[in-house]
């Protein structure tokens, strides 16, 4: 029920950053005077609609989008009624054309960052200083984290639940913050050394030696049995080890004041600028491992994925109790939507916008050598590129939400 309402609830939040989108462009436009005919959610056939001045509103039926209607959004529209030629869209200076079509990208940007400002504040956001892979992990201090509770069995990524055992670190009055020197007779310098200590003794009590606060202490602790795989074998065989009842001490997120929630949220959201450039590029270089993934085999985790599998994450992240995965895929997705509906590419909006810019360039280069203007770009011209676009992006949609449905990506491994 939890993994039905979190897709329910992520695919209500795209479906109302969509519609944002989309009232970027409409409240723009009727800022600057041009005539918006119809904004709706959704595609398909009506279900509910209304007028209000000169613009319908309304619902359809497919809830895979939206859409709003300029008038004369380029010279070749040929439903432009004679009354309405003076409003239309490409008759406007070219800085105005170049907010309107801009904002649709802006306020995915915009609910991205104050999303992103929010989380900072009352979530946390990801510690830069956290470690990203296994061997990070083993070289950072053995500084220690008490668990609640000691899950024995394999693997260990469900919550705490009644008749589990306390954390052996926590009945001895370890704290967090600890940095564990030694287990048993064995010295340890990181948290690496430390996790093959641990499973090198015997379940029982032993002696373990930490630092606190600058002084030396020893406690006795009566160390767990759990069942694991070996640590460099997630998939190896599973057997009883010795288990201390901590995790790594330094945080995964932090949260900041309101202040200085201005400054993390502006470095993550260039972070997010730099990887979804990178992830941008590589989308064709992914494409065989998305058919591979159709076809039978593991899926990459680094694949694209649609908003399909998108919200099958964020509904295992409310499963999982996993908010703050929930939120920051909602802030990744709108800034990627964000910056790859400005790609300069018809019939993106980026696409009109690098058209009316070239039309702006071609004016001025011909007019300094004494050229006539060549006037507006011929949109018949391009239909033929456009077109081949839209298959493309057709065709790759269709495989991503075929990968995520026979083949999704996932948050809990198995």
């Amino acid at each position: 029920m939890l993994y039905l309402l979190g897709v329910v609830a992520f695919a209500l939040a795209i479906l109302i950053s969509v519609s944002l989108h989309e009232a970027g462009h409409m409240l723009t436009a009727k800022r600057f005077g041009m005539k918006v005919t119809r904004y709706f959610v959704g595609f398909g056939p009506t279900v509910w609609s209304f007028r209000r001045g000169e613009t319908e509103y309304g619902l359809k039926a497919i809830p895979l989008g939206g859409f709003c209607k300029i008038v004369g959004m380029t010279p070749q529209d040929d439903d432009v009624d004679p009354a309405d030629e003076p409003r239309a869209m490409w008759r406007f200076p070219l800085w105005k054309r170049t907010v309107v079509m801009s904002a649709g990208s802006v306020a995915h940007f915009l609910l991205a960052i104050v999303t992103l400002w929010l989380a900072a504040i009352f979530m946390g956001l990801p510690n830069p200083d956290y470690p990203t892979n296994q061997a990070e992990v083993r070289n950072e201090p053995a500084r220690i984290e008490l668990a609640s509770c000691v899950v024995r069995e394999n693997p260990p990524s469900r919550a705490c639940q009644a008749g589990d055992p306390a954390s052996p670190a926590a009945q001895a009055n370890l704290r967090d913050g600890d940095v564990i020197t030694s287990i048993g007779t064995t010295s340890v310098a990181n948290w690496g050394q430390m996790l093959d200590a641990v499973r090198a003794t015997k379940p029982g009590p032993v002696p373990v030696t930490y630092v606190r606060d600058g002084a030396t202490h020893t406690a006795q602790v009566n160390l767990a049995e759990v069942q694991r795989p070996p640590q460099d074998q997630a998939d190896g065989p599973v057997g009883p080890v010795s288990a201390l009842g901590v995790g790594l001490g330094t945080p995964p997120t932090i949260t900041y004041g309101p202040v200085a929630a201005f400054g993390a949220t502006a470095d993550f959201t260039g972070d997010m600028a730099v990887n979804t450039a990178k992830a941008i590029q590589r989308i064709p270089q992914k494409v065989p491992a998305l058919w591979a993934a159709i076809t039978g085999e593991e899926r990459d985790v680094d694949t694209p994925i649609s908003v399909v599998g998108a919200s099958r994450l964020g509904g295992e992240a409310v499963q999982h109790g996993l908010w703050e995965v929930f939120v920051l895929l909602f802030i990744s997705l709108n800034f990627f939507i964000g910056v790859f509906n400005l790609l300069p590419l018809l019939p993106m909006d980026g696409g009109h916008i690098a058209i009316a810019w070239f039309e702006r360039a071609r004016s001025w280069l011909f007019a300094r050598l004494g050229k006539p203007d060549p006037g507006r770009v011929d949109y018949f011209k391009l239909m033929p590129v456009t077109y081949a676009l839209i298959l493309i992006g057709g065709a790759f949609t269709l495989l991503t939400v075929t990968a995520d449905v026979v083949n999704p990506i996932t948050l809990i491994q198995r």
